[in-house]
């Protein structure tokens, strides 16, 4: 793990995200050399403090793209927007909720990340599915070399990540290059639907998912019998109650176990374990719109996969690194030996020798999002190597 500040994991966690989502190690230094006494400060002055030094990069990435678009550089303008995007969505998820400018931060975000997704013309297409009378914003990555419906893996953001994070990390284009297509979902309690239309997260995750698949069942580009799920962090537990419940998924994959989140909370209550934002208990009491924190431990019992895993009659991968300070590895294997009736279920944990041996592999995604790519290739009948010439 780069720890670029020695006492704050939230802020080095952010760093390494942004680091796995393309940032500029150049780039990187700029933000973070004048924060090194901010990072002492209390969570309030210090989240703010990095939010200005992030955003002045923002803005200087978007001025620069500005320059590249009047001299018809639209490639270049839109990688520099994708970047600026990932250092917004950085800064914002850092941010208490409510605190002054958020949500319009948030709504910047989301406008630099499409207009730098249109010029540089990526294969990333903006989808809205039909829910509760509103809608769920998802990311469409479709398949490279496919001729006809293709197989898909539905893809789920943890607590605090959003669809573009997952989006840029990387794995909708190294399963592309595979020949499996992405959807990658701002479910209920994260992202658009938490911040733009008051969606907070539930417990029954197969209740949004069935809507999820019953709009891709209806896509002619999309294999209706080959259609996965992955969640990451907190969508290691999404995931496998969704794959549980929704006999439709043809395979499941958790990016970083997480069977028992009531457990976790009981243990960062007595503070064991690393906080993944600041403001922690605000967050999640938003996240599950819990009106205080009695509220959010009598919602917290309920987000377990004793009894949940057992259903799983497809196969199933579950992934999670060695030196995973925020969920244990038992938690893992928990997972892995309550899935009894998967005709197909792996534990794979990654150390140092392949690297992504911290949380989800925010330390290094490359090898463990290859690792999953193959294995969600090989079960929905993807590729894995190239035609040779």
């Amino acid at each position: 793990m780069f720890k670029y500040f020695p006492t704050h994991y939230a802020w080095n966690l952010s760093v390494d995200l942004a680091i796995e989502m393309g940032a500029r190690i150049g780039e990187i230094e700029a933000m973070c050399a004048p924060l090194q006494e901010a990072a002492r400060q209390p969570d309030a002055a210090a989240s703010l403090a990095f939010r200005q030094s992030w955003e002045r990069m923002a803005d200087q990435l978007c001025e620069l793209a500005a320059e590249d678009e009047a001299r018809g550089r639209l490639i270049s303008a839109g990688d520099k927007l994708g970047r600026a995007a990932t250092y917004l969505i950085t800064a914002e998820r850092l941010q208490a909720h409510g605190a002054p400018g958020r949500a319009a931060l948030y709504r910047r975000f989301l406008d630099t990340f499409e207009r730098g997704i249109a010029l540089a013309g990526e294969n990333c297409e903006r989808v809205e599915i039909p829910y509760e009378g509103g809608v769920l914003a998802g990311l469409y990555v479709r398949a490279q070399g496919v001729q006809g419906p293709a197989p898909l893996l539905l893809q789920l953001n943890g607590l605090d990540s959003t669809k573009e994070m997952k989006y840029r990390v990387g794995l909708p284009h190294w399963l592309a290059q595979r020949g499996v297509s992405s959807l990658v979902l701002d479910q209920p309690g994260t992202g658009e639907a938490l911040r733009l239309h008051g969606m907070t997260a539930r417990f029954d995750a197969e209740h949004w998912a069935s809507r999820v698949v019953d709009w891709l069942q209806a896509r002619d580009d999309v294999d209706p019998r080959r259609i996965g799920c992955e969640g990451v962090s907190l969508g290691g537990y999404y995931c496998p109650r969704a794959v549980a419940f929704e006999p439709r998924f043809a395979c499941g994959v958790v990016w970083g176990a997480n069977h028992d989140w009531r457990d976790v909370q009981k243990r960062r209550l007595e503070k064991e374990g690393s906080f993944p934002v600041p403001h922690y208990w605000e967050h999640v009491r938003w996240v599950w719109g819990a009106k205080d924190m009695d509220d959010f431990l009598r919602i917290a019992e309920q987000v377990h996969l004793d009894g949940v895993v057992e259903k799983i009659r497809v196969p199933f991968l579950v992934t999670h690194g060695k030196k995973d300070s925020q969920i244990p590895l038992k938690w893992a294997e928990r997972t892995y030996d309550q899935l009894v009736n998967s005709p197909k279920r792996e534990l794979k944990v990654f150390t140092d020798r392949e690297g992504g041996a911290q949380h989800s592999s925010f330390d290094n995604s490359a090898n463990a999002g290859a690792y999953i790519a193959d294995w969600v290739a090989e079960t929905l009948g993807g590729r894995t190597a190239v035609a040779q010439r």
